[in-house]
């Protein structure tokens, strides 16, 4: 049995998407005519053996759950929305969740990123997490889907070095300030269970040095101080804090894919990401896609790949096209 774990973050973040995200949040802007996070659940919803997927963030319930209700309607999978107190960061939330996620002793959860885009190769991703580590007689705790970027591009993202015998991740660097290296982190991941000792040992250690810096008299976790400063015991960086000090252990892999991906961080990415979506709609989704027409007489001129929402309403001078077309 297996979970899904999508993070969605909170109203506090993604203030680079506005003004997109003003009156829609951005789990749930449309792109490629569903809503962000939904073509997660629909990749997720392809895994035979996933059971659960939970969205875990710190959007009021009111904002969440008619969206959680509808997709369970839909897909006929068990969805719930676990809200956060506060801000507790990319794996504070998974370890403040340990007891739901790992209720069912689930064989394996995905964690995937709330604001990336792309085909998640899920299926491929659980096998090589699987079948990887025991070429190198090991076993994964994580393992991550990594892509090239340009040596540029990739000061904006976790930086991976791997052996290329074996994969196995022999160092990261989160958003490093001089070049690393051009495989970089997708924000989609496969765990073990195993990962919550890691998570609790971090927890601990927190606990403890901020116990030590307050003479004793114990930490927040209520939120009272800004995310991220020594008093928030629970919040916990995925990538800086776990994947960082993990790498050359021997138990964290990287798969890398030629495939597209893009992070939707600002207004601009959405319309690179709602392209990529329609592309890939030609190949799964046909019936999502509106049908080519002829141009001239009364009627509009459609140029695929195009989304046209059911309540549109189009001029019929209009030419409408994801494709640049060139001035008259």
């Amino acid at each position: 049995m297996l979970k899904a774990i999508i993070l969605i973050g909170g109203p506090q973040k993604g203030t680079r998407f506005r003004p997109l995200s003003l009156d829609t949040p951005k789990p749930l802007f449309p792109v490629a005519g569903l809503p962000l996070i939904q073509h997660h659940i629909e990749a997720c919803v392809q895994m035979e053996d996933l059971k659960e997927i939970l969205l875990i963030g710190f959007y009021p319930m009111a904002q969440i759950q008619p969206f959680v209700n509808e997709m369970q309607s839909q897909y006929k999978i068990i969805i719930r929305y676990l809200q956060e107190f506060t801000a507790l960061g990319t794996a504070g939330g998974l370890f403040h969740f340990r007891d739901q996620i790992r209720c069912g002793n689930p064989d394996a959860f995905f964690v995937l990123n709330g604001d990336v885009c792309a085909d998640f190769p899920l299926a491929e991703l659980y096998q090589f997490h699987k079948e990887q580590p025991t070429k190198c007689n090991n076993t994964a705790l994580v393992t991550i889907i990594a892509t090239e970027a340009t040596r540029q591009q990739s000061l904006n993202y976790g930086c991976i070095v791997v052996n290329k015998d074996t994969m196995e991740v022999t160092h990261y660097v989160e958003k490093p300030s001089s070049y690393v290296s051009s495989l970089i982190n997708c924000g989609i991941y496969v765990f073990s269970l195993e990962i919550f000792q890691t998570l609790e040992e971090m927890f601990n250690r927190k606990q403890q040095k901020i116990y030590s810096n307050m003479n004793g008299n114990g930490p927040t976790v209520n939120g009272n101080s800004p995310p991220g400063n020594d008093r928030d015991v629970g919040y916990i960086q995925l990538e800086q804090e776990i994947l960082q000090p993990l790498s050359g252990s021997g138990r964290v892999f990287a798969m890398p894919v030629t495939s597209w991906w893009s992070q939707l961080k600002t207004a601009g990415a959405a319309i690179y990401a709602n392209r990529h979506y329609l592309q890939l709609y030609r190949r799964k989704h046909p019936e999502r896609l509106a049908k080519p027409s002829g141009g001239g007489g009364d009627g509009c001129t459609i140029i695929p790949d195009v989304h046209i929402n059911s309540t549109a309403s189009v001029h019929h001078t209009a030419v409408v096209s994801s494709q640049k077309l060139p001035m008259p």
